[in-house]
């Protein structure tokens, strides 16, 4: 397998910000059937299973006592995992995570077997840090649903609960509208019964529910 060069790596960086794994689970678009979009697909995957090939050697290159391989590889990974971040969670929550993975595969180098792909490897520990991540965040959220908590208590679920964005699109719409309402934008149960025409305790129970259901997603 050819070395590749800055560009090439940066460049299935950019396309492989998924780890690879997203790839046959990518919803369709257009005619998944021509040829060009086959192609394409082929050259992603390519490209992704040359960076783990590289990635891979240079792990062992430094194991064995390469400390320019090993500087190397931690900085393609930096880059790989701002961009694998960068789809999943907030900025504040995306640094710490990267910077975790960083120091999870410093401390499980040796862990890494050679007859395994290493795409596979760190993106098992990358998505175990996002999830990790997500769920901090969902507990962080479930706060008592009292009608009289003040805004301010809201402040700091509103920033963890940045995370679940993506994941609030999955829930049923008057869920979604509470818990984006009191829990992200810090109204009270009583305002947030009056901008979506719900009752108080109605409000309640969606967000209970809500909440409920953006732990299953992420367990």
């Amino acid at each position: 397998m050819k070395a590749l060069s800055g560009d090439e790596v940066t460049s299935s960086i950019a396309t492989q910000s998924s780890g690879g794994d997203e790839l046959a689970r990518a919803r369709p678009c257009g005619n998944t059937d021509s040829p060009r979009h086959d192609r394409r697909k082929a050259a992603r995957w390519e490209r992704w299973n040359d960076c783990s090939e590289r990635w891979g050697r240079l792990l062992l290159a430094a194991r064995a006592g390469d400390g320019d391989a090993y500087e190397r590889l931690l900085r393609e990974l930096d880059l790989w995992l701002r961009a694998y971040y960068a789809r999943r969670l907030p900025y504040p929550a995306a640094d710490d995570a990267r910077q975790e993975v960083l120091l999870a595969i410093h401390a499980k180098r040796h862990t890494f077997a050679a007859s395994k792909p290493f795409g596979a490897w760190v993106t098992a520990i990358a998505r175990y840090k996002w999830v990790d991540r997500v769920r901090d965040a969902s507990r962080y959220s479930a706060l008592a649903l009292d009608e009289d908590i003040a805004i301010e208590d809201h402040e700091g679920a509103a920033i963890n609960a940045a995370a679940l964005d993506q994941l609030l699109g999955r829930l049923k719409p008057a869920q979604e509208s509470v818990i984006r309402l009191v829990k992200l934008n810090g109204l009270s149960i009583a305002r947030a019964a009056g901008a979506t025409g719900q009752s108080a305790a109605l409000v309640k129970i969606n967000i209970h529910r809500g909440l409920k259901k953006l732990s299953t997603l992420v367990s």
